[in-house]
């Protein structure tokens, strides 16, 4: 029977990667149902054998590739704690940027009304909804079991400004928005990147999107018109690389006071425009 240190001690001699501390406490986390302060605090605790089993199992899935994300069930995404699987992108940390921008452009005291398209497991859309109880959110995937995903996220968190729709982009959607947000699908289909790292298990149409990867950055673009209140904000997530591009097919359809953000580590992220009032 093994202690805890001496658990995190053989795991950090498996992993590999940059982050192999992190991932060897999520997974002794998840599998003792202790935060990481416990682990430290009781590191010479012994490990029941069917938790040490457990363990070593996930530490051999992570070894092989497999998200820790997936691995647990669950990431932490702003202030929330999202359920995860196999049906939907897991939310990063970039993505936060567009809860930001989306909270500075509209007053959180008036009753907006938000679409959030391809919303996988509900991160931007229950963000939002979490931040702003005055504002009603519509969320929509294609994928059902994503939306079956983003469904028991909201009901975990007991956010009733929530409304979860099955459609592809805007397909089924009726009404119109004063605030349109995505991040949609916007690798190129032939990245090497889809075969690396997290992205090998990861949903693939919730990550490629044509050729140059903007596929569905111009097709929301181009609908976005017929779903937005006068003076609504469409706000995208997109590659380092593609602010420009994104800020070109924006334009050509109409909208004004466009702009593109950059991240934390100072590459282009979003880009946005306003329709004309």
């Amino acid at each position: 029977m093994s202690t805890v240190s001496e658990l995190l001690r053989w795991a950090r001699g498996q992993l590999p990667g940059d982050e192999v501390d992190s991932d060897a406490q999520s997974l002794l986390s998840h599998v003792l149902q202790k935060n990481r302060t416990w682990l430290f605090t009781w590191g010479d605790q012994a490990v029941a054998d069917k938790d040490e089993a457990r363990f070593r199992d996930l530490v051999a899935q992570r070894a092989a590739g497999h998200p820790v994300a997936y691995l647990t069930g669950n990431r932490a995404f702003w202030t929330l704690d999202l359920q995860v699987d196999q049906h939907t992108l897991i939310p990063r940390p970039e993505t936060e940027h567009l809860v930001e921008k989306a909270l500075q452009l509209g007053p959180a005291n008036k009753p907006l009304e938000i679409l959030d398209l391809g919303t996988g497991s509900g991160a931007i859309a229950l963000a939002l909804a979490s931040e702003r109880p005055a504002w009603q959110v519509t969320a929509c995937d294609r994928s059902k079991p994503a939306l079956q995903v983003a469904k028991a996220n909201a009901e975990r968190l007991g956010l009733n400004n929530v409304q979860l729709i099955h459609s592809d982009w805007f397909k089924a959607i009726e009404g119109h928005f004063d605030l349109v947000i995505s991040n949609p699908p916007y690798i190129p289909n032939q990245d090497p990147h889809l075969s690396q790292g997290d992205l090998r298990f990861e949903p693939v149409g919730a990550l490629a999107s044509g050729s140059d990867g903007l596929d569905d950055i111009r097709h929301i673009v181009s609908e976005a018109q017929q779903y937005l209140k006068r003076g609504g904000w469409l706000l995208l997530e997109h590659g380092y690389d593609q602010g420009e591009a994104t800020r070109q097919i924006l334009q050509q359809h109409g909208f004004k006071q466009i702009f593109t953000d950059a991240d934390l580590a100072s590459r282009d992220r979003l880009s946005g425009g306003k329709l004309p009032t």
